[in-house]
């Protein structure tokens, strides 16, 4: 699929820029930060060029890692009981919700998404400036985005002498349009701004990523909510982060951005979930995801 570039390129380190441009302003309104201090910000990083499906396959061969692929059982969460805290009663969710993270590569996905009228455009826009370009974050503009289906890969990548799994990710692309949605790793992490365990989603950017810390919530029904909402630096939420040229990070914690993804069981084998997400407190975009057990062979 070609993808015509909006933007000139700068040439290497700096690549494309817009997303020079961005990196900018997440080093100057955001703080400089050490990674050995902070390990909840940490994850990888992508390249000037763009992420696109096969990112984790270039991280696996750059550091000397194996690949394991849809292994059967394998999931975003190796144990759910993790995620136990003062806060959270881990026992308490719905054993399919439970089942749906630790074996993640037992289900197929469906997704489809509901733009605000009045974002809608905005959401053109950046697919046509960020998201096409740099195969990431495609969010689904139209039903016929989704319409031919969404694959679902779950990527591990291993210590080649001890098996230990280094980074599991989650990649999901549209058949139809061949665009990336989502390319991130998933991990669970331990925010100073919050007495539990986080869910952490790293979505690698050029020269950065885009960092999602999300709080778990039970509700009476077992179903479960994930929320990425905080007041200050540290706190769940969203976060970018920025890698320079002498390898300095510069973070930027974006308080206005805030989404909650609620899991739930629904009809038999088949797990449902709504995902909302907000700017400044009103909503721009729905997205509905639809996750059935694959049929045993």
């Amino acid at each position: 699929m070609k993808v015509i570039c909006p933007t000139p390129w700068l040439g290497a380190p700096h690549g494309y820029l817009t997303d020079w441009v961005t990196q900018r302003w997440v080093q100057l309104t955001g703080r400089y930060v050490d990674l050995s201090q902070s390990q909840w910000l940490e994850g990888p990083i992508g390249k000037p060029g763009g992420i696109g499906k096969n990112y984790f396959d270039e991280l696996a061969s750059e550091n000397n890692l194996s690949i394991r692929c849809n292994s059967p059982h394998s999931g975003l969460i190796q144990d759910f009981s993790e995620l136990a805290s003062p806060l959270f009663d881990a026992k308490s969710v719905h054993p399919e919700v439970v089942d749906f993270y630790e074996h993640t590569s037992n289900y197929d996905l469906d997704a489809w998404g509901e733009w605000c009228t009045w974002f809608r455009p905005f959401g053109t826009l950046l697919a046509f400036i960020f998201s096409r370009r740099l195969q990431q974050l495609n969010v689904p503009l139209s039903s016929l985005d989704t319409s031919r289906g969404i694959t679902s890969d779950i990527v591990q990548l291993l210590d080649k002498n001890s098996g230990a799994v280094q980074y599991t990710a989650w990649v999901r692309q549209m058949i139809g349009t061949g665009n990336v949605l989502y390319a991130g790793s998933y991990s669970l992490c331990q925010v100073p701004g919050y007495d539990g365990s986080c869910i952490k989603v790293v979505f690698p950017l050029p020269n950065g990523s885009a960092i999602v810390i999300m709080k778990p919530e039970r509700h009476s029904d077992g179903s479960l909510s994930v929320v990425s909402s905080g007041k200050e630096f540290g706190d769940p939420g969203f976060y970018f982060l920025v890698k320079n040229s002498s390898g300095r990070i510069s973070a930027r914690y974006v308080r206005a951005m805030r989404e909650e993804i609620r899991v739930y069981a629904a009809e038999d084998s088949v797990v449902r979930a709504d995902h909302t997400l907000k700017i400044w407190g009103v909503t721009f975009l729905k997205l509905h995801y639809k996750l059935r057990k694959k049929q045993a062979t």
